[in-house]
């Protein structure tokens, strides 16, 4: 998939994967993301720089941060905006996704910014894409959230500097069935991450290649020792119902991140959070909202990165 995404100047044609782009290529987004920060947060405008281009948020599941950022990002960079419900679209009367996507080529969209529930639909639906049109992987199943890895990087380098050798991450929770922890397990590794661990109940850890490299535990309390970021991810309710948990309350007690666990870290890490979160399931309020939390600042964060991406494919 790596390679779909670049053309044969090895220049970015879609976005659908962190995994294999050239760690240049990585940090570039990122410098170019953090220099958007104040434009991206209502500061200086740049809405010459995608005028006269169309994106399509083209969504056939639901979602909050990502389709709002990606919307006030390509406003922000003067594009025209149309957005896509499958609810009410022509998808519910068998219109296929990639005939919806000719569609709307045909009236000019030349940017999609596509979430779908089926791995690599957005990579299929580049593949029918017309040469001009761009595709965004807004989050096709428990592949890959590239943009989401993207906004993880950016706030930890904020935090933390561009070093990441020099630190420890953990990644907590259900990293089976989560495009976050793989699109971030990408990044990390492609950045040079010191140490990766991740920890969750055995029933929600990958039982593939997705953890190579990793230090991989049940131990929740044993892997925040000295750790520099904590990467909480959400705990899919479902999966109760599936019976790979016991219970909420006992999830709470294993692999639920409260102040006292927290002091385990390094007195400086700080916390992430993707969203939504289940608070007092995987995360505490205390936390969430506490003073080594950087939630809010990786919503800030998914507006430049949005807008970099958004501009490197699409600026013309």
């Amino acid at each position: 998939m790596s390679d779909a995404q670049l053309d044969g100047e090895g220049r970015l044609r879609h976005f659908l994967t962190l995994e294999g782009l050239p760690r240049d290529m990585l940090v570039r987004l990122l410098e170019r993301a953090e220099q958007l920060r104040k434009p991206a947060l209502g500061g200086a405008v740049l809405r010459d720089t995608l005028a006269g281009q169309t994106v399509c948020t083209l969504f056939f599941e639901p979602s909050t941060r990502t389709r709002s950022s990606f919307q006030l990002a390509a406003q922000r960079l003067g594009a025209d905006i149309l957005n896509f419900d499958a609810s009410t679209s022509s998808t519910t009367k068998g219109e296929t996704a990639t005939d919806t996507l000719k569609n709307l080529e045909a009236m000019g969209v030349q940017g999609f910014v596509v979430r779908h529930k089926e791995d690599g639909a957005v990579a299929a639906l580049a593949a029918a894409a017309k040469p001009d049109t761009a595709l965004i992987n807004a989050g096709d199943g428990r592949s890959a959230h590239p943009t989401q890895g993207l906004l993880d990087m950016l706030t930890l380098r904020q935090a933390k500097g561009d070093d990441f050798s020099k630190l420890k991450v953990l990644i907590v929770g259900d990293v089976r069935h989560s495009r976050v922890a793989r699109s971030d397990l990408h990044a990390l590794r492609t950045l040079g991450t010191g140490e990766i661990r991740v920890c969750g109940p055995q029933s929600l850890l990958p039982d593939d290649a997705t953890l190579a490299g990793c230090t991989v535990t049940q131990d929740f309390d044993a892997a925040l020792a000295g750790v520099d970021a904590v990467m909480m991810l959400r705990l899919q309710r479902e999966r109760m119902e599936e019976g790979l948990i016991t219970s909420l309350a006992d999830y709470h007690r294993d692999y639920g991140l409260g102040t006292e666990r927290l002091r385990r870290a390094a007195p400086d890490a700080v916390v992430l959070h993707p969203g939504p979160m289940n608070r007092g399931v995987e995360i505490d309020d205390a936390v969430a909202d506490g003073p080594q939390s950087l939630i809010l600042q990786q919503v800030g964060n998914g507006v430049a990165v949005r807008m970099a991406v958004l501009e490197a494919l699409l600026r013309r």
